[in-house]
């Protein structure tokens, strides 16, 4: 093992141990914080399968994580908790279902016009629930009851609980986490790099690429419908706007910021994006600039990239070869 992959290897274990952590120190806002953001990190792992590992730039993988939480909903009765254990599964079959829909027609093009596809695809699943009664508008739905995490009769975990499912969600997140680690290391991860890097050259070798590509598109929207049942049981209310289209560019940004190419990025950036967007908007700090804290979050992205084109993962790197070359002279070399 490399001294790079040993040293990932030890930042990912204190990065587990710091989350598992950090409910002991910070407060019921913290938590609820950080909830969330886990779940839009697990939501930004399922892009970064389409476009760090596959190479498809996709603009619509708001509507797979919206389908997932407004199928949570809307297959929950008003007074009765369901299990989780079936709930859970047919909302991300839903999601997979229409992933799978969507990667089987848009995949027949390249490029700009796969990411326009992606989005109409996508602005058509989000006007499905805003001007149908089925999503009840911009009003959205309310979930009254959590999910029952049970067997025969035995409550195992209580979702209502937040400081319980910020567990539940940190589990959610190592597991996506490790799933798409080995899945990048088999042989179908080996086949997506290699689609990415000359996808014609796959061709020639004897890969269906498009099969390859469909099969990455459809797991994708699974783990973002994933994301949207998390979600869902977090706040107990969806609306409209989990589809739409700025959801899905934030994603991307995320992903960018934080390293394209590296599972651990798409974690990275969710975290600082989030954190990012929250210090800007804080008056305190920001007085009346905090009511424009799109402009400073830009301005600052735009920074991050230009100084870190690969991202904050790969900011150690970034620090070890400016050192090496900074590094003075030895007199062997000066000889």
């Amino acid at each position: 093992m490399s001294a790079g992959a040993k040293t990932g290897g030890v930042a990912l274990a204190v990065a587990a141990v710091a989350l598992a952590l950090f409910p002991l120190v910070a407060g019921k806002f913290g938590v609820d914080l950080v909830t969330k953001i886990m779940v839009f990190a697990i939501l930004a792992l399922s892009l970064e399968l389409l476009v760090g590992q596959t190479g498809l730039v996709c603009f619509g993988q708001a509507a797979f994580f919206g389908i997932g939480a407004y199928t949570v909903v809307l297959l929950s009765p008003q007074y009765e908790a369901v299990s989780i254990f079936w709930l859970a599964p047919v909302a991300v079959l839903f999601a997979t279902l229409y992933a799978l829909f969507v990667g089987a027609l848009s995949l027949r093009t390249r490029g700009i016009y796969f990411i326009m596809v992606t989005l109409a695809f996508a602005q058509m699943a989000y006007y499905v629930f805003h001007d149908t009664p089925l999503g009840r508008g911009t009003d959205g739905i309310y979930l009254y009851v959590k999910p029952a995490v049970e067997v025969a009769g035995l409550t195992l975990v209580d979702l209502d609980k937040p400081l319980t499912f910020y567990y539940v969600v940190l589990g959610a997140l190592a597991l996506t986490f490790a799933f798409l680690a080995v899945l990048l290391r088999s042989r179908f991860g080996r086949a997506l790099a290699g689609v990415k890097a000359n996808e014609q050259r796959m061709r020639a070798a004897g890969y269906s690429t498009y099969a390859y590509k469909l099969a990455a598109f459809t797991l994708s929207g699974a783990i973002a419908g994933f994301a949207g049942v998390l979600f869902a049981v977090k706040d107990g209310f969806v609306n409209p706007e989990l589809l739409a289209w700025h959801l899905s560019g934030s994603l991307l940004v995320m992903i960018i910021l934080g390293g394209l190419g590296r599972l651990q990025g798409a974690v990275i950036g969710a975290f600082a994006y989030e954190l990012l967007r929250l210090i800007f908007q804080h008056e305190p700090l920001f007085g009346a600039f905090a009511k424009h804290w799109q402009l400073g979050l830009g301005l600052t992205i735009i920074a991050m990239v230009a100084l870190l084109p690969e991202g904050l993962a790969g900011l150690p790197a970034e620090i070890r070869r400016r050192r090496v070359g900074r590094a003075p002279r030895t007199a062997d070399a000066d000889a």
